[in-house]
């Protein structure tokens, strides 16, 4: 056997930097972390046994900078590097960095990054390896015409798809053969900004599909096998949020089809290490499955293959950990493994937690964590980044951690798996862990009845239609709590006491102007047990109980930040920074754009700022013609969710007004 490293970078941050020192400090090696300015007190460098600072806060001067990386490990003594997901994961130049600097990437070979990085180039080896794939345009460099022409060919609807990124950037799916050029020129658009290359390929639209990938691992001398499929058909802006294994939709026939087929494509690029190929299956027809691409790093939601994966002889002995085998391979080791030594036991689902707003629009969100509880045990795993006192910014990536959960049966880990979506805290920044909760709950999720277009239709049914009564009269009596005077020397001034009494009359309940965020205020009143980390108050005979941190009230998952509302302020302000003439914005993040000058005559619906937060760009249009006579803000502005921006007048009241 091969001697494992002793020291290892983790060029990553956040949960999957958490995930991968937790492997490391088991084995007994000397983990090293690195951090941005932003990041200087996160948790993967408290859990680190060394931590490095690579640079300020943004990624493109830290954690995307190879030379940096390389620097802080030759620095430190480790002889490999980790680059977790996302990042610098399956940047081929990276790797081949690393190997002149004399480190281990704990990776394919930068070949087969750089092969499976093109998506045009992979489906045309795994292709010619015998690996079914999506029937769609040939050849790279395609010109708009030629797009134009194989879209016709394989029929209407099609997906345009740029060649050189993923994620679900600029793909645009066209049912009208009548406006191909204009989306051509959008997606080119898109790929452009996104991954700095234009070039496109087009594939037949697959109506209701499931993703279904398979998870390889191979090793150094040729050993390639895998460890059966992931359902991921649950999917918003064509990012995965629910993932489960193994999917209900094969059979074991099905299954070992599609397993030796993404053996062949990790053959096919000479691969090695763990990877995931992924499938596009029609619903209503699974064997007729087709290779998208393959991812050449760890995936997400890896945990759930780790926990239904038996490994050995007799198939028996429970579980797999593929950080480990990725860092034995690594190292030249031989996989012990064959194919017939592997088994799926009971189910497991993922739910990632991300930093955005259900009630917004899925908008991204920020803040700081006040109160966290991440359930534990039980069938229930949580790999997080986070700890009370995480400030979540607009720089990276939204998703701040993933609960797991295992049982003996889909029905049981979906149980689970609600149930600890529920008993999530994560009080100061708002999440989607409640979403989550209630789409897991869903008929036809709870039916297996899963595809990729499911969520978006959805989604409105399961965001709540405002904010529920009992969140107001648990923060009126939060309030109320704060007003009662302690006593002194044991004995309280009645008179102090915040009872409502008055003269001749029944007690009056104290009421409080309250207001959540994109909700009209509301007038509420209530008393209740209120404890520091917790309220309890009866509404209709109904007793509800709330976590609590701050102004912060949270529940099965969701989350309210009540405020206090002055009706006399806002009356006296509200026609400057309060109607519809004010332009907020609509998430914490950083203006990167501003076209307009105050002064400037605007059209309704004339774009006039941009607001970018984790990887997403928001544009702050004009709600009416007029004037911009308020504007706050210059391009690198940081911004807070409502802070406003700009203010256009309208014309009329500028008449008014002369």
């Amino acid at each position: 056997m091969a001697p494992l490293f002793t020291t290892v970078l983790v060029a990553n941050r956040g949960e999957i930097a958490v995930r991968v020192i937790r492997t490391l400090r088991r084995l007994g090696i000397r983990s090293v972390a690195v951090f941005s300015d932003a990041d200087a007190d996160a948790r993967h460098v408290r859990e680190a046994d060394t931590a490095v600072r690579i640079g300020p806060a943004a990624a493109s001067e830290s954690y995307l900078r190879p030379e940096l990386i390389i620097g802080a490990a030759l620095r430190t003594g480790a002889q490999a590097v980790h680059p977790g997901y996302g990042f610098l994961a399956e940047n081929a130049a990276f790797a081949h960095a690393c190997a002149e600097a004399g480190l281990v990437f704990i990776g394919p070979p930068a070949e087969a990054i750089s092969l499976m990085g093109d998506k045009i180039r992979a489906k045309e080896t795994v292709q010619a390896a015998g690996v079914p794939v999506v029937p769609g345009s040939s050849g790279s460099g395609l010109t708009d015409g030629q797009l134009a022409d194989a879209a016709r060919e394989i029929g209407m609807p099609v997906l345009l798809k740029p060649s050189a990124g993923g994620g679900g950037k600029g793909m645009r799916l066209v049912r009208d053969e009548a406006l191909i050029g204009d989306e051509i020129a959008a997606a080119r658009r898109e790929a452009r900004a996104s991954f700095g290359d234009d070039t496109l390929l087009v594939e037949r639209w697959i109506d209701r599909p499931r993703h279904i990938e398979i998870q390889v691992l191979a090793d150094g001398h040729g050993h390639v096998i895998h460890l059966g499929e992931r359902e991921c058909s649950l999917q918003r802006r064509h990012q995965k949020i629910i993932e489960e294994a193994p999917s209900v939709l094969l059979d074991e026939a099905t299954r070992a089809s599609m397993g030796e087929a993404a053996v062949q494509a990790a053959r096919s690029c000479g691969y090695s290490g763990a990877g995931t190929v992924e499938f596009i299956v029609p619903g209503n027809d699974p064997a007729s499955y087709y290779f998208m691409e393959m991812n050449t790093r760890l995936q997400v939601e890896h945990p759930v293959t780790e926990l239904v994966v038996s490994v050995g002889p007799a198939a028996a002995g429970g579980g797999i950990d593929l950080v480990e085998w990725q860092l034995r391979v690594a190292s030249g080791e031989q996989l012990p493994y064959e194919q017939k030594d592997i088994a799926l036991t009971g189910h497991a689902i993922e739910a990632r937690i991300c930093a955005e707003d259900p009630a917004r629009g899925f908008l991204p969100s920020g803040g700081t964590v006040l109160s966290l509880r991440e359930p534990q045990g039980d069938g229930v795993r949580t790999d997080s980044g986070l700890s009370e006192g995480t400030e979540v910014g607009s720089l990276y990536d939204p998703m701040l951690s993933k609960v797991i959960a295992y049982g003996p049966d889909r029905a049981t880990a979906l149980r689970k798996l609600r149930a600890a979506l529920a008993d999530t805290v994560t009080l100061g920044v708002p999440t989607n862990a409640g979403f989550l909760r209630r789409l897991l709950a869903h008929p036809a999720v709870v039916a297996g009845e899963l595809d990729t277009g499911l969520v978006e239709r959805e989604a409105d049914s399961l965001v709540p239609d405002g904010v529920p009564d009992e969140v107001y009269t648990a923060a009126a009596a939060v309030r109320l709590d704060a007003l009662r005077p302690a006593p002194a020397d044991g004995w309280t001034d009645p008179f102090s006491l915040p009872s409502g009494w008055r003269m001749g009359g029944e007690p009056a309940p104290l009421a409080h102007w309250l207001r959540v965020p994109g909700n009209e205020p509301v007038r509420a009143s209530g008393s209740g047990r209120v404890e520091p980390d917790r309220v309890t108050v009866e509404l209709d005979g109904v007793t509800h109980t709330f976590h609590r941190a701050g102004a912060w009230l949270g529940r099965d998952g969701d989350s309210w930040h009540v405020t206090d509302h002055d009706p006399v302020e806002a009356a006296l302000t509200g026609k400057a920074h309060g109607g519809a003439d004010t332009l907020a914005a609509p998430m914490p993040g950083t203006v990167t754009v501003v076209k307009v000058a105050v002064g400037d005559e605007v059209a309704a619906g004339q774009s006039l700022l941009v607001v970018e937060a984790m990887k997403m760009e928001h544009v702050i249009s004009a709600p009416h013609a007029g004037t911009v006579t308020e504007l706050d803000v210059t391009p690198g502005s940081t911004v807070a969710m409502d802070q406003v921006l700009a203010v256009v007048t309208p014309a009329a009241q500028d008449e008014e007004t002369s």
